[in-house]
């Protein structure tokens, strides 16, 4: 007999199922407090102690286990998050699998880069790179993008933070050939990406920091543009090395977070690699061996 074949959607609402009776069957009624009698035979929660918990029809969580087509609201999807206690890496599985978009967290949580990243950071020796988090403040950086862009280590606050850099640094101004092309550029990319934090008071506070800080920004902001840049050629001109190029590349880190890895590689033109190589030379010695 031939096999029988399910439509993409027909697979989709099965897996969510399977999914959901997976993690039903794993928890025992003794960690969310039901009382159990010594003839029960089902491994884990019962349909109906799912549906209680979550507030939702027994009939209606049936069907959705059978893979029926059923189509739970993200505030259904929320509640059986909580009711099956799904950890963050589960809960975005099943809003994956059910075709809804996961509500973002209301209040973020405090950014860390973790010592893997570092460590990849760090051995990116010829390639300038740092990691900027949601508000694109500057979380980490290597050796190489201090020696191109400027020691991130010596800002505090706001003041390292990429928009602020792009707008208000008077060596970042000179540092980038074309630079309102690429402020327009970076701003349109913040806006953007910030989208999902509209209302956030530590957006709000860069923002009108931003407003009164530079001109530019106060001009275009209002404008509302957006763009989504992950790749292009930079062009600087260094104090002291000159004329340099990088091919830069936007990475994002997969750990729920919005972080973000930024890696700059110099091209051949301009004899940036040597210039690099340079410069990277010059730092002092306790830089260069940490």
């Amino acid at each position: 007999m031939d096999a029988v074949t399910h439509s993409p959607e027909d697979s989709r609402r099965r897996e969510l199922g399977a999914f959901l009776r997976s993690r039903r069957e794993r928890l025992s009624p003794a960690e969310i407090g039901i009382a159990t009698g010594a003839r029960r035979r089902t491994p884990g929660l019962r349909r109906e102690e799912v549906a209680m918990i979550a507030g939702v029809g027994t009939t209606w969580y049936t069907w959705l286990e059978q893979g029926r087509d059923v189509r739970p609201s993200v505030e259904v999807l929320t509640a059986l998050c909580e009711a099956l206690r799904l950890d963050a890496v589960e809960r975005r599985h099943l809003f994956i699998l059910a075709g809804r978009q996961q509500p973002e967290r209301r209040v973020p949580e405090p950014e860390k880069v973790d010592g893997t990243l570092l460590h990849m950071l760090q051995s990116l020796v010829l390639q300038p790179a740092y990691v900027v988090g949601r508000r694109w403040d500057v979380l980490a950086w290597n050796d190489a993008a201090a020696a191109v862009f400027g020691d991130y280590g010596l800002l505090e606050g706001d003041a390292r933070n990429i928009v602020h850099l792009v707008f208000t640094s008077p060596h970042h101004r000179r540092l980038l050939v074309d630079w309102e092309e690429l402020a327009r550029v970076v701003l349109a990319s913040f806006r953007a990406e910030s989208a999902k934090y509209v209302g956030d008071p530590d957006f709000e506070r860069l923002i009108a920091l931003m407003m009164r800080s530079s001109p530019e920004f106060r001009d275009w902001w209002p404008r509302r543009d957006v763009a989504r840049r992950l790749t292009g050629v930079k062009h600087v001109r260094h104090p002291t090395a000159g004329a340099m190029a990088f091919e830069h590349m936007s990475l994002s880190i997969d750990d729920g977070s919005d972080m973000r890895l930024i890696v700059y590689t110099p091209l051949p033109e301009q004899n940036s690699i040597a210039k690099l190589k340079k410069l990277l030379e010059a730092q002092p010695a306790e830089r260069r061996s940490a």
